[in-house]
């Protein structure tokens, strides 16, 4: 069993929250991802879990045992760095085999498990190298090998891929997920890499400036994006975001601005609201029988099988994604359509998303709620 709750998590330096009332709940054999940019708390949080970072206030369990002031050494967790830490002048079974040396295990035993957990890495026939003769994917297997030897509760790993190519961030993407299928332990992985949130973990929290925006599995946070923050985080491109206003015509509900006048497929008669309107590159057409978006091309960037256009919609650049070739140069006038099914709408100042629901009062009508 290896469940990680953290109760108002904060940790502060100075005057600063690097980590502000961060409560979570990590569910045994989960891979729970940590996302979001650089400086958002993330890796400082990580950190706190491991005992690394002693939280300034609030409280973190391990199976329902407090280990808010228990020293790393003692937590039962095994961290896995962004710069592998291996020792250079140590073989490849020696690294593995360290932290059992350290805990006074015999020879015998420790090669026994040393080999094991090579064979479960793929690393059997690397034992006898040293560090500087393996390829950046066998010095992450390495590290992670030296964390799997101690048969941890959990994983804590913090950016494992960033050091390495694109193409051997995507195999090893693959062997971490596969890894974690076959164990079943927890992992709690940070990354500022919406690809690899997106691809590896069973559920993503994403953070921006210390504070928890979201929590929910990669479908939800994509497709449910739960502030403004969340949906131009996620996606490439990200959500387009415009400013406009709900109004009400012939008892539908429309979003409208300056070449924009989308249906949103209500009936309900409202004030008119200032929100900001969401729409997903993909889930934008052109042309249609309906012109909801009326823009001008500015630029077209090809990415093989898709392609992007970057239009001016009003004021604000709108991007459409789809397969190539879109048909559009750079100047043309352009309409656009959309689903009223993927469009999301978001309080203005607060950033946070509005849901369509029943109102709580006795009379027949609707409202939004954040």
């Amino acid at each position: 069993m290896s469940r990680i709750q953290l109760e108002g998590a904060t940790k502060r330096f100075g005057g600063v929250a690097a980590v502000d009332e961060v409560s979570l709940d990590i569910g045994d054999g989960e891979f729970l991802v940590l996302l979001g940019p650089s400086g958002c708390g993330k890796s400082t949080l990580l950190r706190a879990i491991a005992g690394l970072a002693p939280l300034t206030a609030g409280r973190i369990t391990l199976d329902g045992k407090d280990i808010t002031h228990t020293p790393p050494r003692d937590r039962d967790l095994a961290m896995v760095f962004q710069s592998y830490a291996l020792y250079p002048h140590l073989s490849v079974a020696r690294n593995i085999g360290f932290p059992l040396r350290a805990r006074g295990r015999s020879k015998a035993q420790a090669r026994d498990k040393v080999d094991e957990v090579a064979k479960v890495l793929d690393l059997a026939d690397f034992l006898e190298r040293k560090p500087r003769e393996l390829s950046g994917g066998q010095r992450q297997r390495v590290a992670l090998g030296r964390a799997l030897v101690r048969d941890p509760g959990a994983f804590l790993m913090d950016e494992p891929l960033s050091n390495l190519d694109a193409k051997l961030r995507t195999a090893t993407r693959s062997e971490l997920t596969e890894l974690h299928r076959r164990l079943g332990t927890t992992f709690v992985y940070v990354t500022h890499d919406q690809v690899e949130a997106m691809t590896m973990a069973t559920r993503i929290a994403v953070l921006n400036k210390g504070k928890l925006e979201q929590v929910g599995t990669p479908a939800q946070v994509y497709d449910e994006p739960a502030s403004t923050f969340v949906a131009s985080f996620l996606g490439a491109p990200a959500m387009n975001l415009l400013p406009a206003t709900l109004v009400s015509r012939g008892g539908s509900l429309f979003a409208v601005a300056s070449e924009l006048e989308v249906p949103l497929g209500i009936t309900a008669e409202l004030p008119e609201t200032e929100v900001t309107l969401g729409i997903r590159p993909e889930h934008l057409r052109l042309g249609g029988e309906r012109r909801d978006l009326r823009g001008i091309v500015r630029l077209l960037e090809n990415l093989g099988s898709e392609e992007v256009a970057h239009c001016s919609v009003g004021d604000t650049r709108v991007c459409v994604r789809g397969p190539r070739p879109l048909g559009l140069a750079a100047g043309d006038d352009v309409s656009l359509s959309t689903d009223p099914a993927h469009v999301h709408l978001f309080h203005r100042d607060s950033g946070r998303r509005l849901l369509w629901a029943p109102s709580l009062s006795p009379a027949p009508t609707k409202e939004f709620q954040v």
